[in-house]
């Protein structure tokens, strides 16, 4: 095996839960690197105040994650933005497979967030890998010469459209909003003549057959109109943990989240898990935050197999 690409430590995730255990991991010395979808596409990334991170003054969420991902890369962790497809936990090395190639890890963290979907939309659970997905990186080649809609008004799904379009040969961008938060000057994907935005439009319903044929929107006025599309990309906010990278490789908890322990230790040695996608009441980022930590030097502990966890103080006789 070629050991450039063995790492002690491979976090799943570029959220306050990832970045956080990528800092204290690369900290404590282990090679570690952050397999990250898009800085954009987290939680976090859509809080434009925050008023009660411990330390700091409001600041937005992109603010914030750009911070912790610059402080973990200056203590030497390794940041990629690529979109995680599948594991294999039961090998030694574990592996985690990616749309570039595969990676091989000493130990894992998942922080993946939740930013998943629960089907909402008519259609939608019906047609679930059918036409309708929710990773255009993985299914955009699905779609060569096809036509297809993007849902939502997020700067991930502006990237996904973009991701599409180099396959089909129709994309349309379907915008709950009256206006995108972007313009054609700031997004040169938005010049694409493949690509048409619809705002002001709300997804009611996708139809087909055996696969999606076309979505039912609702403009503003109600006017009710049929687009006959190939697949539908939903990108809307949501509150299910990102486990479907997973698949039958892991067991996920009845309510689709990952059951850790205090130490954050899944039921697979050396594979632990942070942050909005592990089984809890609150979310919060400095919760996830703690959880990430937590992760670390679980996984340092478990790497060289110490019985305590190091602290950052001390105590001192007077």
């Amino acid at each position: 095996m070629n050991e450039e690409f063995l790492y002690d430590v491979i976090i799943i995730g570029g959220g306050p839960a990832g970045l956080s255990a990528a800092i204290y991991a690369s900290r404590a010395k282990l090679k570690t690197i952050i397999l990250d979808k898009s800085p954009f596409s987290g939680a976090l990334a859509y809080t434009n105040r925050i008023e009660n991170y411990p330390g700091l003054k409001p600041i937005s969420g992109i603010e914030l994650l750009n911070i912790l991902r610059k402080q973990a890369i200056n203590f030497g962790a390794e940041y990629f933005e690529i979109q995680v497809v599948g594991v294999d936990f039961k090998v030694e090395p574990k592996k985690i497979f990616t749309l570039s190639g595969t990676y091989n890890a000493k130990a894992v963290i998942i922080a993946t967030g939740s930013m998943g979907r629960k089907p909402t939309i008519k259609g939608e659970e019906e047609f679930l890998g059918k036409g309708v997905s929710y990773c255009a990186s993985c299914d955009a080649t699905f779609f060569g010469g096809k036509t297809a809609a993007i849902v939502g008004s997020s700067m991930e799904a502006l990237e996904e459209a973009d991701a599409v379009s180099k396959y089909a040969r129709k994309v349309f961008i379907v915008c709950p909003q009256k206006e995108l938060p972007f313009s054609k000057e700031n997004q040169p994907v938005l010049q694409n003549e493949k690509i048409e935005v619809l705002t002001g439009r709300s997804l009611n319903a996708i139809f087909g057959d055996d696969v999606v044929k076309g979505i039912t929107i609702t403009d503003s006025s109600n006017n009710v109109t049929n687009l006959n599309v190939d697949g539908v990309f939903i990108y809307l906010h949501g509150t299910k943990p990102i486990t479907d990278f997973l698949e039958d490789a892991f067991n996920i908890a009845e309510d689709g989240c990952i059951e850790v322990d205090r130490e954050m230790q899944t039921y697979i040695d050396g594979v632990f898990a942070a942050g909005d996608v592990i089984c809890k009441r609150v979310r919060q980022a400095v919760i996830s935050a703690s959880e990430g930590s937590i992760a670390a030097l679980s996984a340092e502990r478990y790497l060289y197999h110490k019985k305590g966890m190091l602290v950052d103080w001390k105590s001192k006789k007077p």
